[in-house]
């Protein structure tokens, strides 16, 4: 199907990889891993055709179709869900455009007996055979199966793509490839975005797969539950081996064990070699012996032992200051989004030193309360924090945050203070950014070493209490356990938010579930808490988490009706927009009024104008309750 052969890259006179051969067949559902860095994003650029080799060639098989999910993508804005999904099918969509430009003839025409009219008959009918051939009559329905298999609602697919995050749009893309006839997939970091229910999905899909895929992946189990290969990329050799991750993992060490002992037994073998040859040499009447030894020498091909790529970034977390006892007190704080209540009067209090762990489906509230606790996002209710708290913040789209446009350098000079300004090679250098490599552009960045990167801005600021949502995407096996190791060693307080099982093993002493809107506390690890649920892995609580819809009866909508409904989710996601821009504004003035009151309310008209803001606030939710409630009425 696809033939790599001696394929070699290199960039900055360096090679990521050199001289690689191997090929994909049908059937075959490839892991392709290494460390952030080695190449594997290049390497599916290459087979998707988005990036040409230094060398090598790669044959295929006739009308080959390859689709590839990227980690960064762009939308076109103003699409709906259902309308950038359709995207998938380009030459259904063409045909329904050519079908209903004939339509449009056949009414305007009255000459029903000309040779012109009965040529339009015999065009739509010819088109209309086309369009059943390809699917047209499916497509929508099997569209809507798909998104709902990664998570998305019915209410959801005539929202504008620009109001979801960038994961959501992710799932979106991901769910264009799944539609399509496509000979061989190509996904770079496909479960980083998901819940547990759409990866299970997502793995009984790519199971039953018919054609090839290659994943780039750092998730054990998901490699495991879905590859029937492994290729490594390491120091620019690829190791290849018909196995899922972990049984690779096992074989590649067994071959080491055993290169090792061949390699020794060999070099026993060359030094007793070594020795006659010296001996003989002394000796006129051994001297054609000697040479004949010298000559077999020669001869024998070294036996070489596979090299591993051992080198990790070094982490540690200092801590700023002491704090006092209790760090974070959250009482009856309640959060919604529009009419979807995330959080209802949940209460909890963080104590100094203590590592929690908060769990659950996503969509519960886990990443919502992390950011109402570093001060991200307005609620209702109440939350303090303690005295002298510093909070270090790291998001779960933190890489997003960063400057495509910077250098990797420039990124940490501009977080830097004069204070830590001197120490940035240091610390990039510890994060495995050397030499001509900090000079290197944001944009250019695998997603494991945007991540890295981000970590590194962390060690700029001082901090006691560390607050991180999902650290571990992107991030390669052997830095999950950096990271995971220097969470140990750190003496401050710690809030982890993971799916993660083998991440959070050891690390936490108290886990707190998100379920129904609710917290309910585990005063103990995460092996007391799956001890206590019953259960054996995270997989399986966010499973049980779920909260089944019941299917609504759809009525038949005309196309009238579609038009109207797409105008008012228009029009809630505008009106959605402006709540957002409103309430920023607002926290930004509560935050100037609590640091310096009487300057700030010196200004003119102040009072008034802050007011206005309130007024407008109140005006708009009044205004997303009105066509919430119109859209309500189209279900």
């Amino acid at each position: 199907m696809l033939n790599i052969h001696n394929l070699s890259i290199s960039f900055q006179g360096e090679y990521l990889f050199e001289d690689i051969t191997f090929k994909l067949v049908n059937g075959d559902r490839v892991g392709l891993i290494g460390k952030n860095g080695a190449g594997k994003s290049t390497m599916l650029k290459i087979l998707a055709g988005e990036l040409e080799p230094d060398t090598g060639q790669i044959a295929s098989d006739k009308d080959l179709k390859i689709g590839f999910l990227k980690q960064d993508i762009d939308f076109i804005l103003g699409r709906t869900v259902l309308e950038e999904s359709y995207q998938a099918f380009t030459e259904i969509k063409d045909l329904e455009a050519k079908m209903e430009k004939v339509n449009s003839e056949l009414a305007e025409r009255a000459d029903y007996e000309s040779d012109a009219y009965h040529q339009l008959m015999i065009d739509i009918n010819d088109l209309q055979h086309q369009y059943e051939i390809l699917g047209g009559y499916n497509y929508q329905g099997e569209t809507e199966k798909i998104l709902q298999g990664l998570g998305f609602k019915r209410e959801d697919f005539n929202k504008l793509t620009d109001t979801f995050s960038g994961g959501w749009r992710m799932r979106i893309e991901l769910a264009k490839l799944l539609l399509q006839s496509n000979d061989i997939l190509l996904l770079d970091e496909p479960t980083n975005h998901l819940d547990i229910e759409s990866i299970i999905w997502l793995e009984s899909f790519l199971k039953s797969y018919p054609g090839a895929v290659a994943i780039v992946s750092h998730d054990k189990m998901f490699l495991d539950n879905v590859t029937n290969r492994t290729i490594e990329i390491s120091l620019g050799r690829i190791y290849d081996y018909p196995k899922p991750y972990s049984q690779y993992l096992i074989l590649r060490e067994e071959l080491r064990t055993q290169q090792l002992a061949s390699q020794k037994n060999q070099q026993k073998q060359i030094e007793q070699t070594e020795k006659l040859i010296e001996k003989f040499r002394a000796k006129a009447s051994k001297a054609t012996m000697a040479q004949s030894l010298i000559k077999k020498l020669d001869k024998i091909e070294r036996i070489e032992v596979d090299e591993d790529d051992n080198s990790v970034m070094t982490l540690n977390f200092p801590v700023s200051v002491t704090p006092g006892k209790v760090v974070i007190e959250a009482e009856k704080v309640s959060k919604s989004y529009g009419d979807k209540n995330v959080l209802s009067e949940v209460g909890l209090m963080v104590e100094r030193d203590s590592k929690t762990a908060f769990v659950g489906q996503n969509g519960q509230g886990k990443s919502t309360l992390a950011k109402i606790i570093v001060g991200d996002i307005k609620y209702s209710g109440h939350l303090k924090l303690g005295h002298n708290v510093q909070i270090g913040y790291f998001a779960q789209n933190q890489a997003e945050y960063l400057d495509g446009n910077k250098t990797i350098h420039d990124t940490m000079i501009d977080a830097a203070n004069e204070t830590n300004r001197s120490k940035v090679r240091d610390i990039l250098g510890s994060f495995l950014f050397r030499g001509e490599e900090v000079d290197k552009y944001v944009r250019v960045l695998s997603g494991g070493e945007r991540n890295r990167l981000a970590l590194a801005k962390l060690m700029l600021q001082p901090f006691n209490v560390l607050v991180m949502d999902e650290p571990t995407n992107h991030l390669d096996i052997k830095s999950k356990n950096v990271l995971k190791e220097a969470l140990k060693r750190f003496e401050g307080t710690l809030i982890l938010v993971s799916h993660d099982r083998d991440f959070l093993q050891g690390l936490t002493n108290k886990v707190y579930e998100f379920k129904d809107h609710k917290l309910k506390e585990y005063l103990g690890d995460i092996d007391y808490y799956l001890e206590q649920r019953n259960v054996e892995n995270l997989r399986e609580v966010e499973k049980r988490t779920v909260v089944k819809e019941e299917p609504k009866e759809r009525k038949q909508q005309s196309y009238e009706d579609q038009k109207k409904l797409k105008s008012l989710n228009n029009k809630l996601s505008n009106v959605e927009a402006k709540i957002n821009d409103i309430e920023r504004k607002i926290k930004k003035i509560d935050k100037e009024l609590e640091v310096n009151y009487e300057e700030v309310t010196s200004k003119d008209n102040f009072f008034n104008n802050y007011q206005q803001l309130k007024n407008d606030l109140e005006s708009l939710m009044e205004q997303w309750e009105t066509v919430q409630m119109q859209i309500e009425a189209f279900d």
